[in-house]
């Protein structure tokens, strides 16, 4: 705060800048948050459907299933509800990065998992065709991914960029806003005013020098007479 004539001056502009719209990563959140699920949640009912990595069983855990699927599948749950409900530029972009980690590990995660023990930690597709296999790797890994990796980087896009509606309020925010201060009543006073006595004194002593001239020529004829 800074006191300018009497009055306190605020700025907000920093922090209308930080601000968002809540709609502004509404439609990535979503889609991640699914997307997200998805991933979480296929490994345990793909079996039903011969959908799935071995083991082809539903419902259970496996390492891989926890450390390829779950865990970047919450996260990037988490990182869809914290889009879908942001309103600070800080926060949007630091859930779009982890969003992006998220879909980076389940893009290279099985890759990488072969340094634990030799083999692929997910498994094998069950799948008994290439085609199959391929769009069971596609649908829980790669392409499931590389999708969760474009709608987070779309999302980075958005709270990266300053809005027409983000710099008018900070405009708007910028403009000093003086609080009024209660007006302060004159005083009554019994003390005369200074110009006032001065000519009061004025008017006292042109009244004295004219008694003195009138009683002069008095007392000049009372000494003729004499």
């Amino acid at each position: 705060m800074v006191t300018v004539s009497g009055g306190r001056v605020g700025s907000g502009r920093s922090l209308a800048v930080w601000r968002v719209p809540r709609t502004r990563g509404a439609a990535s959140g979503v889609l991640l948050v699914l997307l997200g699920a998805w991933g979480a949640l296929v490994p345990f009912i793909g079996p039903h459907f011969g959908y799935a990595y071995t083991p082809n069983q539903t419902w259970t855990m496996t390492a891989g299933r926890l450390w390829l699927e779950v865990v970047p599948g919450a996260v990037a749950v988490l990182g869809g509800l914290i889009l879908i409900g942001g309103t600070s530029r800080a926060i949007g972009l630091w859930a779009g990065w982890l969003t992006a980690v998220a879909g980076a590990w389940f893009a290279v995660g099985p890759v990488i998992s072969r340094l634990w023990g030799g083999q692929p930690q997910p498994g094998s597709p069950v799948g008994g065709s290439t085609v199959t296999s391929v769009v069971e790797e596609i649908g829980f890994f790669t392409g499931l991914g590389v999708v969760i990796v474009f709608l987070a980087a779309t999302a980075l896009g958005r709270f990266s960029v300053v809005g027409v509606k983000e710099t008018l309020a900070a405009a708007a925010a910028a403009e000093p806003v003086i609080e009024e201060l209660p007006a302060v009543e004159p005083q009554e006073t019994t003390e005369m005013p200074r110009e006032t006595g001065e000519a009061r004194h004025a008017a006292d002593t042109t009244r004295i020098r004219r008694v003195e001239k009138e009683k002069a020529p008095v007392e000049n004829g009372s000494d003729v007479s004499r």
